[in-house]
């Protein structure tokens, strides 16, 4: 059982039923999955980058990255169905867990000027933060980075509102802005 489960167990979760008044423990918020995806805007005239993107998200999240294709074709991108145009990978369970610990204790605290998370709730409690560059991973070699890479982290909870989502995830420490901040 990894820190931010036992964490979950033992504080988080009788703290949020306690807040909100659940009367049955299933109802209690938890997080189900995270999503981290890397699109590739290149991988149409090098169709390396997306082997290289592949890699890095292998090394970062610590299982085998999913290659993504294209859907429709679109003239103006010179993109065709069918294309690989990026990666994904979703992790559950312990992995998920350690991922998110490694995600709020180390890479978040060496994005530079960082002064919280925006709200980026989808109204159902899921949250989304975009990285600017896959190095502030502790796992990414710097010598070995061929191209700078963003990535999105998508964090999926059973929350019923954002406000549940919110309060879930300030218990496992994630670092929002303050209300009425810029």
């Amino acid at each position: 059982m990894t820190r931010l489960s036992e964490q979950y167990q033992e504080a988080i979760a009788p703290s949020l039923k306690d807040r909100f008044g659940y009367n049955n423990a299933l109802q209690i918020p938890q997080v189900t999955k995270v999503v981290v995806s890397m699109g590739v805007s290149d991988a149409v005239d090098n169709k390396s980058r997306v082997d290289t993107a592949v890699k890095d998200l292998t090394r970062i999240v610590g299982q085998k990255a999913k290659v993504t294709l294209a859907r429709k074709s679109i003239a103006n991108f010179r993109l065709r169905e069918g294309m690989p145009i990026g990666c994904m990978a979703t992790l559950r369970d312990d992995r998920m867990f350690e991922f998110l610990d490694r995600l709020i204790a180390v890479v978040l605290p060496r994005i530079r000027d960082f002064r919280g998370l925006k709200d980026n709730f989808d109204g159902r409690g899921n949250f989304s933060l975009g990285l600017t560059e896959q190095s502030l991973f502790p796992e990414v070699d710097l010598d070995q980075v061929e191209f700078q890479q963003g990535m999105n982290v998508t964090i999926v909870t059973t929350a019923r509102s954002d406000e549940e989502g919110r309060a879930l995830l300030e218990g496992f420490g994630m670092p929002f802005r303050k209300k009425g901040g810029n």
